[in-house]
């Protein structure tokens, strides 16, 4: 399963989406997050269709997307997406 986390530098509700993420990967070690900065990598955020940070995009183990949602997610919101993948992985 795996998480991309998409922020920008000077954004503050990515610093608090960091962190839900950091609390969650505690929860779920088998999560592999991938954080990427819309400015560094702006080709994928237009691929992906990226339009505000933060951007959470989960994928299931076969790579499908589960789950697509802007801003600060809380902790219990994100672990449920998170399960929700594995059931559709």
């Amino acid at each position: 399963m795996r998480l991309e986390l998409y922020t920008s530098a000077f954004c503050e509700p990515c610093h608090r989406a960091r962190a839900v993420v950091a609390e969650a990967q505690k929860l779920v070690p088998a999560l592999e997050v991938q954080e990427l900065d819309v400015a560094a990598h702006q080709q994928q955020a237009f691929t992906e269709g990226i339009t505000s940070t933060p951007t959470i995009v989960i994928h299931a183990a076969d790579g499908s997307e589960t789950l697509r949602a802007e801003g600060v997610p809380t902790l219990t919101r994100l672990l449920t997406a998170l399960a929700q993948a594995v059931d559709a992985g």
